[in-house]
């Protein structure tokens, strides 16, 4: 795909996001974890991910089941880490019934890789 394509696909995204994507918004958004900035449906390579914190690379999903075992989440993946990026995967239920523990991974991430918490 190409760069305006997926760019127009982004925005597209943005757009229509699922609940349980902006429900983690609200606690991502503003720069509330970490003073760090976290951009939603944001391209990267081929793919646009759900969440991106530049620095550190960090790339948070946002799943329901039609992700589970799917071999084009792996390739996905692969890409990413290839990239530099780690990649956090959360289910849906998990982030609308539990946010605060979904941040809390986030957090503990962030914090293992050395950005002081705020």
């Amino acid at each position: 795909m190409r760069d305006g394509r997926r760019t127009l696909l982004a925005k597209r995204l943005r757009r229509a996001m699922t609940p349980a994507e902006q429900a983690l918004w609200r606690h991502l958004r503003d720069r509330q974890r970490c003073n760090l900035k976290f951009r939603r449906q944001h391209p990267i390579g081929p793919f646009v991910v759900d969440f991106a914190c530049l620095q550190p690379a960090l790339v948070i999903e946002v799943d329901g089941g039609q992700h589970n075992e799917s071999r084009s989440d792996i390739a996905r993946d692969v890409y990413l880490h290839r990239c530099g990026f780690h990649v956090l995967r959360f289910w849906n239920n998990d982030v609308l019934s539990n946010p605060d523990g979904v941040c809390r991974v986030v957090d503990a991430w962030i914090e293992a890789r050395g950005v002081r918490m705020d």
